[in-house]
């Protein structure tokens, strides 16, 4: 489907491959392994509230740089903004292929796609193709779990800056999005 967009471009155009997904961060975080003595249970704080944001997010792993969009619903709305995020990002004079999975807010006709993304789908059912979701893995592990938040804004405030500090690693965002059929530029 790549080399299908590709074929479609003016000769030389470079082709960007953007990983897209959303994640659900709340106030009910997950649990990692902690380091405790030697027969001892560590102690591990919980959360019973409810309260929740999402990030929708987006990495360019052959530039090593990301874009993003915290928000209190996972809707087509908040996808439009995280596309125009992404265009904004994508390189001067290159085509954004964004790679995504099939929820109901990216097939909705109301998404309106900017003129330098092209939206490229997932098959249903196959997480494992998008590296996005091990972007989310590493956020969770290093950044979001064992925690409690105070309300919705300090879950806001935490993903934002869990996000922002992996944009500062752009050798991570390579490591971690890397996929060798994803070479995109010609």
């Amino acid at each position: 489907a790549l080399a299908r967009i590709q074929s479609g471009l003016t000769p030389g155009t470079p082709v960007e491959v953007w990983f897209q997904d959303e994640m659900r961060v709340g106030q009910k975080t997950h649990r990692t392994r902690v380091w405790g003595k030697t027969g001892t249970r560590p102690r591990q704080i919980a959360d019973l509230r409810t309260g929740c944001a999402y990030l929708f997010g987006a990495i360019c792993p052959a530039r090593g740089v990301g874009a993003a969009w915290a928000c209190e619903k996972a809707n087509s709305a908040a996808m439009q903004l995280q596309l125009d995020e992404i265009a904004l990002q994508v390189a001067p004079g290159a085509r954004g292929v964004v790679v995504l999975d099939q929820a109901g807010w990216h097939t909705i006709q109301k998404l309106r796609p900017p003129d330098n993304l092209t939206l490229l789908p997932l098959p249903p059912r196959s997480p494992e193709l998008n590296p996005a979701e091990n972007v989310w893995q590493h956020l969770r592990q290093r950044f979001l779990s064992n925690r409690v938040f105070d309300d919705d804004d300090a879950i806001v405030q935490a993903i934002c800056e869990a996000f922002n500090s992996l944009i500062d690693e752009p050798d991570r965002i390579k490591s971690i999005g890397h996929r060798q059929w994803a070479k995109g530029s010609r």
